[in-house]
């Protein structure tokens, strides 16, 4: 979000490109996240080349990612970086002094209530939008975890990743481990082939290239605050606020696209992401992947799209909530996320909406899909039909995340006559909800995971 006016380049970051911030028109902290993500990027080439598994020994691997992250997430949140610091040290603490069975529980409550904390300082020490930092990230040793957690390919944007996997792919193991799940000699190999991620590399910067013009043409254009204009909402019938509105949450879209595609790109220019070998024999670069646009873009459920944006984010609540909640796990997994994301009030009003259409859809696909697979028109019919609801449902809900405070969501659902959340209760009141089986799992030792049994209510 850009600055208030006034106060153009203010920053908790370095200063040093402020400048071409000024140039630009750009806001400085937006200039930094860029500067910091190329940068790593050369430095992720770098690191593959010159600090590969063969050249130097893990503890170097190790310390260069994480001395590079550090200097990283300083030159862009100068000294609001101590608080990633700070929650770093506290859950190493944690880890090493509290019992196994209880490690998670008192990370998470520590984690999330220091995240709370930031949060709240975000609001009433910098005020809406101004501080750049987001917050939202056998025992290992304190470089291996320090390594993981602030190394200089995630730092900034993520994504977030399996412990396991970092660890394989510092110690060279990453990319051969996935290699060994497929018979090689039946494709005509002597010998494990060495994926390269040059390709999967280039083709990602070709994404975040037009995802950037992208943001600095239609973005700026088309901005969020306009469909709450009492212009606008006086002279435009109800159907056209709704294909703008439509047109105005695609135009927020690409700097999401830009920062998410970068970060995955600069992961694989270090050779970590390799997922394996697809149905084509093509080689997969896709393990940290943090969005799928295609899918996004066609989705033809509340559902589907959720799947593919924040892909990995979406994974861990998955892991951390959703199965291990015994009852209502789709409402608290909504509301941690919202949590997770911070305490503006857009978020709740989000995560909210997305409660009650999540299970609005649901409710509809178990009854009224399987009437429309008789035959291929009636089946396109329904995927026409149900991309648009999907798309416009998803620009209803996600609006009040942009907007972040409650006086313009409260405008913009009155403006829209509240139809979504009309809609959807309607849809519970009178379709029957069949219980979705959902199995609730427990760490304890060693792993070892507990199946409970609820329902998702």
């Amino acid at each position: 979000m850009a600055p208030p006016p006034g106060s153009p380049h203010r920053t908790t970051g370095s200063t040093l490109l402020h400048p071409l911030s000024a140039l630009l028109g750009i806001p400085l902290d937006q200039i930094n996240f860029v500067a910091c993500q190329l940068f790593a990027l050369l430095a992720a080439f770098w690191f593959r080349i010159y600090l590969g598994p063969s050249h130097a020994s893990s503890a170097v691997r190790h310390a260069f990612a994480t001395l590079f992250g550090i200097y990283f997430a300083v030159f862009c949140f100068g000294w609001y970086s101590i608080h990633l610091f700070v929650l770093v040290m506290m859950n190493y603490g944690i880890m090493n002094m509290a019992s196994i069975p209880n490690i998670h529980r008192y990370s998470f409550v520590v984690a999330m209530g220091y995240l709370t904390l930031c949060h709240i300082s975000r609001i009433y020490i910098f005020h809406y939008g101004i501080l750049t930092t987001d917050f939202s990230g056998t025992r290992p040793s304190l470089l291996e975890y320090l390594s993981y957690l602030l190394n200089f390919m995630s730092i900034i944007a993520g994504p977030c990743s399996n412990y396991k996997d970092y660890i394989a792919f510092i110690e060279g193991r990453h990319v051969h481990m996935k290699l060994l799940e497929v018979n090689w000699k039946q494709k005509g190999y002597d010998r494990l082939p060495d994926p390269s991620p040059t390709g999967a590399v280039m083709y990602k910067l070709c994404i975040t290239l037009v995802s950037l013009i992208l943001f600095l043409t239609l973005t700026k254009n088309f901005p969020m605050a306009y469909i709450i204009d009492n212009e606008f909402l006086d002279k435009t019938p109800f159907l056209s606020r709704l294909g703008y509105l439509y047109v105005v949450t695609q135009a927020a879209k690409p700097k999401y696209y830009f920062a998410w595609t970068l970060a995955d790109a600069v992961n694989n220019a270090a050779g970590y992401g390799f997922s394996g070998v697809d149905e084509r024999g093509s080689f997969r670069w896709d393990l940290l992947s943090n969005l799928n646009i295609w899918n996004i873009e066609t989705a033809t459920s509340f559902k589907m799209y959720i799947e593919n944006w924040n892909i990995q984010t979406a994974a861990w609540l998955k892991r951390v909530c959703y199965d291990r909640a015994p009852r209502y796990p789709t409402a608290l997994t909504f509301i941690l996320s919202a949590l997770w994301h911070g305490i503006y009030p857009g978020y709740y009003f989000t995560f909210l909406t997305g409660i009650l259409i999540t299970l609005a859809s649901r409710a509809i696909r178990k009854n009224c899909r399987h009437y429309f697979l008789s035959s291929v028109p009636l089946k396109v019919a329904y995927d026409v039909i149900t991309w648009v609801v999907t798309q416009l449902a998803v620009c209803y809900t996600v609006a009040p995340f942009v907007m972040l405070a409650v006086e313009p969501t409260v405008k913009f659902y009155k403006s829209m006559y509240f139809h979504m959340h009309i809609l959807s209760i309607v849809v519970l009141l009178v379709l029957p909800i069949r219980p979705q089986a959902h199995s609730t799992r427990e760490p304890q030792n060693q792993d070892v995971q507990n199946s409970v049994k609820r329902k998702d209510k």
